[in-house]
């Protein structure tokens, strides 16, 4: 016999944990589970410092067990396919559950093969990445001696949008202090048209560039990585009209061919590898033509099946892919899902594309890019209490905001269900 729940939820990420623990705390439902095979739960966020020598990696981890909110199932397995029509989940190990309510929030998943001779450097030598290994990262710009320091991400969504370039100004702030930027040619190169989509964030992000001399690539996609001759391979993705402007950059060694094809050579390379939604997802009928978990953007109900929410990174949303994001999905998921079980309708609650990227520009300084779906700047008022008038500036306070702040309301508060 098959296990059923009232309400399911696939994945113990930020987004599976609070939208239950907020559901119990509310007491809306009688029966929740989770499906989620991870033993540890990461603060992810903290990655970027951990990569720049500013963190502890052990304590962005806690044991999945003590971030179950109480009350709820733990299903300590992979969910494999999707059967909607007959409300059910089949899983790895367990078997078929069925459900009244599915909530899926697995996340998204790195797909380094989607760039040729990535998911063979990732994380050796001097390839490396914050998303899947922050201290290799660190040693990484810790041995750096100079040369060319290659920053780049690709052309698919990814989570934490501002991630890729954070690292850069993190390892242009160390290389300064060690006394090696003068030997150094940071470049970064985004298949993006600019380096930031909200005006103000971009405006103080275009100083930083200039202040460490970062030699800034738009519409530079990477496809192909030789970790063995370290050269990485760009197409330039402009419109058509840009494309005379395409020159060789001696400085860094960059080669431009007649296909637009680019070479830059590295003597390190930080990369965000391609990402996508989890493969039970992209390969089931509930996502939408870019393989996106298809759901109406303001309720976060889904299209085609009204028993069925879908909030955080696997969620086909045009907004950053982020903490930040869920922790304003999920009250819209959970009043919509609540008055559903009561009255068998939604509620009006309306998430609004709001996301925001913490951009650290240097050891000690960052500034807060809050924004909603039309890309308007929407800083947090609470900010004023902490004396951050101009969130759009760089500043020492939203640092100890990122280092300390972030991460005690996430566990203490986000996790357990606290509206924050």
């Amino acid at each position: 016999m098959a296990s059923h729940y009232q309400v399911l939820i696939i994945g113990g990420g930020t987004a599976g944990i609070m939208t239950a623990a907020q559901l119990l705390k509310q007491k809306q439902s009688s029966s929740v589970a989770i499906i989620e095979p991870a033993e540890t739960h990461y603060y992810q966020p903290a990655w970027t410092l951990v990569g720049a020598g500013a963190y502890n990696f052990k304590k962005t981890g806690k044991p999945m067990k003590e971030v179950m909110p109480q009350g709820a199932t733990w299903i300590k397995d992979f969910a494999t396919t999707f059967d909607p029509e007959n409300n059910t989940v089949n899983t790895k190990a367990t078997g078929a559950i069925t459900y009244d309510y599915l909530v899926v929030a697995p996340g998204l998943v790195m797909e380094p093969s989607m760039i040729e001779g990535l998911p063979e450097a990732l994380d050796k030598g001097v390839v490396c990445s914050n998303y899947t290994d922050p201290e290799h990262t660190w040693n990484v710009i810790k041995n750096f001696k100079g040369g060319n320091a290659l920053f780049t991400q690709p052309s698919t969504p990814i989570k934490c949008g501002g991630a890729p370039q954070k690292i850069a100004y993190l390892a242009s702030d160390y290389f300064r202090k060690t006394g090696i930027l003068k030997n150094t040619n940071v470049i970064f190169a985004t298949p993006g048209s600019v380096i930031f989509g909200v005006k103000p964030i971009r405006d103080t992000l275009m100083k930083v560039i200039g202040r460490y001399g970062i030699n800034f690539k738009p519409f530079y996609a990477p496809f192909k990585i030789d970790a063995e001759k370290q050269i990485a391979y760009f197409k330039h993705v402009a419109p058509e009209e840009n494309q005379c402007v395409l020159n060789e950059d001696n400085d860094i060694g960059e080669v431009s061919t007649e296909e637009n094809i680019i070479q830059i050579p590295f003597d390190m390379l930080h990369l965000a590898p391609p990402q996508a939604a989890p493969k039970f997802v992209r390969e089931s009928t509930l996502v939408n033509e870019a393989g996106w978990l298809d759901v109406d953007h303001h309720s976060l109900q889904h299209n085609r099946y009204s028993n069925i929410f879908g909030l955080g990174d696997v969620a086909g949303l045009p907004t950053a892919k982020t903490g930040a994001a869920v922790r304003k999905q999920v009250p819209v998921v959970v009043d919509n899902l609540s008055l559903l079980i009561k009255q068998n309708k939604i509620g009006t609650q309306s998430y609004n594309g709001y996301s925001s990227c913490p951009l650290v520009t240097g050891y000690g300084k960052m500034t807060l890019a809050e924004f909603d779906y039309k890309g308007n700047f929407t800083p947090d008022p609470k900010l004023k209490r902490m004396l951050v008038f101009n969130s759009a500036k760089e500043h020492w306070r939203l640092w100890m905001l990122k280092k300390f702040g972030l991460p005690f309301l996430y566990w203490n508060k986000m996790m357990k269900g606290e509206n924050v």
